[in-house]
């Protein structure tokens, strides 16, 4: 999974904590007996899943957890996500990945210039499980294995910590593959339902945290979507992505700027970005100050934004100039970029993708 920005969660879940109930997904039938609903998911799982009543169990714990309805639209949205993401394996195994670890570190080293030599001496060094970190390496298969590993390396290996610093080159994991910025951001503002195991990080990694946090990522927002493929876009792209895209294509169309609707309204790293350029060119038109037309891109990340003065006024100007509405939400065009992926992908694809499998679990569910 892609989460390109950096993690500002924490804020954004203290405000989401303040909304309530209309934070929630909207409620499609009445509720249901828990019984029922693990056997729904049970029913809903393919035949040669392993643990079929275990992934029933801690899908539905999830939902209950975090007070989203366990609704059909809900369920194979979570569902649809952990089969693209996994194929129902709590801790997948990756083709490769230990040669793709060896190269992010022979890569950090070059830029470190720290000699190979020195390198192969700190992975020839005894691991805490007794095998070599060199050895560990060759065998990883899964990415728990490797954030494992990772760890030790960091706090053991004195070249380790020169190389990774904090940074645990793993960012994502566990069934959904969720990114464990966003989880230990997350437990800031919401009590996690099970003892955690060392570490928020470790749990990312286990079936139990994984869809807990993955459904947190997926569900737990606001957004006034009309369709769902736009959350599984915000799921990949980082939430409000498909808003924030249908909002550049909205100041392309008003200002006759050509901007690519990745959904990053400014840019975190400091000064004024592409979209933020456009806008103020726009300036006299929606009445606005840069520092308010700044202050109200700033809000991106958040549901608030749909509510800004220049939200509004924007599209307004460009409903005007196209002669229609235009959409609200947009799947953004962004190129996906991971040391797991070697083919051309894109937010898109990845959308359209789950969306398929969605689809698909409702038409059983209904067909």
């Amino acid at each position: 999974m892609r989460l390109r920005r950096p993690p500002r969660f924490a804020v954004l879940f203290a405000l989401l904590a303040l909304l309530g109930g209309c934070a929630r997904p909207h409620v499609e039938a009445p509720q249901r007996r828990p019984a029922e609903v693990r056997a729904q998911i049970v029913r809903l799982l393919p035949a040669d899943t392993a643990d079929r009543t275990g992934w029933a169990t801690d899908t539905y714990a999830a939902f209950a957890a975090l007070d989203i309805p366990p609704t059909d639209s809900n369920l194979c949205a979570a569902l649809a996500v952990a089969a693209q993401e996994s194929g129902y394996h709590a801790d997948p195994a990756v083709p490769g990945l230990g040669s793709i670890a060896r190269r992010e570190i022979d890569r950090r080293a070059a830029q470190h210039h720290v000699p190979q030599f020195l390198v192969s001496a700190a992975l020839a060094l005894k691991s805490p499980d007794g095998r070599s970190y060199g050895d560990r390496l060759a065998d990883v298969h899964t990415e728990r294995q490797l954030s494992r590993l990772y760890e030790d390396f960091i706090g053991m290996v004195p070249l380790g910590k020169r190389l990774l610093g904090d940074d645990n080159p793993v960012h994502t994991g566990g069934p959904m593959q969720v990114s464990v910025a966003f989880a230990e951001d997350y437990v800031g503002s919401h009590d996690y339902p099970y003892p955690i195991d060392g570490s928020i990080r470790h749990e990312v990694f286990s079936r139990r945290g994984g869809l807990y946090f993955g459904i947190a990522h997926l569900l737990g927002y606001p957004a006034d979507y009309p369709q769902m493929i736009y959350r599984f876009a915000d799921y990949n792209a980082g939430w409000y992505a498909s808003r924030n895209a249908a909002f550049q294509n909205a100041v392309s169309v008003a200002s006759g700027i050509p901007l690519d609707p990745d959904g990053d309204l400014i840019r975190y790293e400091g000064g004024v970005g592409a979209t933020e350029r456009a806008v103020r060119t726009l300036a006299g038109r929606l009445g606005m100050e840069p520092g308010e037309i700044h202050d109200a891109l700033a809000q991106g990340e958040s549901p608030d934004f749909a509510r800004t003065d220049l939200y509004a006024r924007v599209f307004e100007l460009a409903n005007a100039a196209a002669r229609k509405p235009l959409p609200r939400a947009m799947l953004p065009r962004i190129r996906l970029e991971s040391p797991k992926i070697t083919r051309k992908l894109t937010t898109a694809w990845f959308a359209r993708r789950v969306d398929g499998r969605y689809q698909h679990c409702l038409a059983q569910l209904h067909g």
